[in-house]
């Protein structure tokens, strides 16, 4: 009897956790798929709504996590300096309503989409773990660097590597890329229950 309880709740917490896993999501090389997400004015932003981009800066991101407060600017930054390049920075929240979206994103006058994953499923199609986790892609799609933007989340000044930047570079001159991935550095995204 108490050898069936054991495999009883063996069983269930095993239950339990597979439907909490994350999908392996993408790696460099793979090609991402297209989404569809509503930005803070309810539009459906997809990829295809640049049509005259030479890539995309892909930011998984959310409103409370302190390492995601920490790159505000930065992203902000980035999209300034790479979207008339043809790199937009495209920031995907992973976790907040559709209200604290729209108010962060007026808060802090965002210059690029701030997209609603509402249901999650972009985050775990691309295998998003971190806030702020960056996919930077190709026109084509394919992935080109997954990782952290820079190696200093507190200080910006003091980041002596900046990923995001070197490799949205090394696209734009038609160069390899020297680091192609690193590991995020930010919050667990907090995922919901299917």
């Amino acid at each position: 009897m108490i050898l069936r309880a054991i495999l009883l709740t063996v069983f269930g917490i095993a239950f339990i956790i597979s439907g909490m896993t994350v999908p392996q999501g993408l790696n460099v090389g793979d090609r991402a798929t297209d989404f569809s997400l509503a930005n803070i004015d309810g539009k459906m932003i997809s990829l295809d709504s640049y049509p005259n981009s030479k890539g995309y800066i892909v930011i998984f991101t959310c409103n409370n996590c302190p390492y995601a407060k920490a790159y505000q600017r930065r992203i902000a930054e980035l999209h300034n300096a790479y979207a008339q390049k043809g790199f937009p920075v495209i920031a995907i929240n992973t976790s907040d309503s559709k209200e604290a979206i729209v108010k962060r994103a007026k808060e802090q006058n965002y210059p690029y989409d701030y997209l609603h994953d509402e249901t999650q499923e972009v985050s775990k199609a691309y295998g998003a773990l971190k806030t702020p986790h960056v996919y930077i892609l190709k026109k084509d799609r394919t992935v080109a660097y997954i990782g952290a933007i820079d190696n200093n989340y507190k200080d910006a000044d003091a980041a002596d590597k900046k990923y995001v930047r070197d490799a949205v570079e090394s696209l734009l001159a038609n160069k390899e890329i020297k680091i192609t991935s690193t590991k995020a550095i930010g919050c667990t995204i907090k995922w919901k229950s299917s």
